[in-house]
């Protein structure tokens, strides 16, 4: 039984032959007429230089030989023209439109992070960009995803070590991610943190492996970002994992803490009878949805009067973080749907558990981590900024909010 996941279209070539071949003419056309326009351009800077016979100095001399380029509608055939110095040190025409070396188009490049997060194997690689850009793929070999998944790591390296102080970080959000993978007996996790800076700007700070979400671990990843010189914090928000917590008290020992509703919510609902789920759902809902920090209180108080006889561990579950699940409260309401959970780890990393689940006996430690590196780099490019980014500079001067709404101060009034 054939265990592939890749659909063949039939008769591909049949019924987008016509129309491929001649986009393909098009862009051969397009190509050599702009590597044309690059050689006239790089010809100008010598047009002045003359041998002692008064004659050009540099000469076009023919071209290379004819190569094929892999592009997202097949192969396509350039021809790049070379130059000779006739005196002096030997100069070399290179187009910045097809760099020397090149074979694939990057659009060809970039599916394949995606391809392998998708689901499709390493030996699989080659049909599924079959079915993409037609027989033209067929020197994509597993050999060639290998290679580039050896490039993977290396970007993946050198990211940990971006500097970090060029900006000036406001908020970060941090969540263990659990995968298929195991290591003995324990599950790999990833321990992962986007951050927000000055300008609103959502980044991947760390991803990084352990073996559970302990206190070293999470200290561990917190000093290499407070190394690579990540500022001091206004507001970390994660779920109710106390090693995390710990670390943040001891490296950066100012930020405030947001536990994250979703996942507190998760937690006191597994706590319950399923018949019961709906009403207590409803009921936290409402204190998180309260519009002032009062309305909150009262709902809190509500919700610990009306369960605490018949489901004490929810309400005790619910009790120990209250300070820490309405800190949001003292920030922007600009920015509360941002600031309540941990949602923009969970998005970005549900492809994450779909493909570790399929892919459990073909991943490594270092694969789940590349691979893990490689989507977030996708989504984070998809990003948008956090939503009414330009009071983080008002937060990162201490202005104080209530209820979400800016104090104003009597100095203020009066000027």
């Amino acid at each position: 039984m054939c265990n592939s996941n890749v659909v063949e279209i039939k008769n591909r070539d049949a019924t987008a032959d016509a129309l491929t071949e001649m986009l393909k003419t098009g862009a051969q056309k397009l190509i050599h007429q702009a590597v044309q326009a690059e050689l006239t351009v790089f010809m100008e800077q010598y047009s002045n230089q003359s041998t002692d016979d008064d004659r050009a100095s540099v000469v076009r001399n023919g071209y290379h030989p004819e190569r094929e380029i892999l592009t997202g509608i097949g192969s396509v055939f350039v021809k790049m023209p070379k130059v000779r110095s006739k005196e002096g040190k030997p100069i070399t025409f290179h187009s910045a439109l097809v760099p020397p070396y090149v074979r694939k188009a990057k659009s060809v490049e970039a599916s394949l992070p995606w391809l392998y997060l998708k689901g499709i194997s390493t030996g699989e690689m080659g049909e599924a960009l079959k079915v993409l850009v037609g027989d033209d793929a067929k020197g994509l070999s597993a050999g060639t995803i290998s290679r580039l998944k050896q490039g993977w790591g290396q970007e993946y390296q050198q990211w940990q070590h971006k500097p970090l102080n060029k900006d000036q970080w406001v908020d970060i959000w941090a969540d263990g991610i659990y995968s298929g993978l195991r290591s003995e007996d324990t599950k790999l996790c990833a321990l992962v943190i986007i951050g927000v800076n000055e300008r609103g700007q959502k980044h991947f700070l760390a991803i990084e492996d352990g073996m559970r979400e302990s206190t070293q671990s999470w200290r561990e990843v917190l000093l290499k970002l407070k190394h690579r010189g990540m500022n001091a914090l206004q507001l970390a928000i994660g779920d109710g994992a106390l090693g995390f917590w710990k670390a943040l008290d001891e490296v950066y020992s100012t930020t405030r803490h947001q536990r994250c509703w979703v996942h507190k919510t998760a937690n006191i609902l597994n706590k319950l009878p399923k018949s019961s789920q709906p009403k207590v759902k409803q009921a936290l809902h409402e204190i998180w949805q309260a519009e002032t920090k009062e309305n909150a209180e009262k709902s809190f108080d509500l919700f610990i009067t009306t369960y605490d006889a018949k489901f004490p561990k929810s309400t005790l579950c619910l009790q120990k973080d209250r300070e820490e699940l309405l800190a949001f409260y003292d920030y922007p309401v600009q920015h509360w749907q941002s600031i309540r959970t941990s949602n923009p780890i969970e998005s970005t990393f549900g492809t994450i558990r779909h493909r570790t689940k399929r892919a459990k006996s073909c991943l490594s430690r270092d694969g789940m981590l590349h691979m893990m590196f490689k989507l977030s780099q996708c989504s984070e490019g998809k990003w948008r900024k956090l939503r009414r980014f330009d009071f983080l500079s008002k937060v990162i001067k201490g202005v104080q909010f209530i209820d979400g709404v800016e104090v104003i101060s009597d100095d203020q009034v009066a000027a």
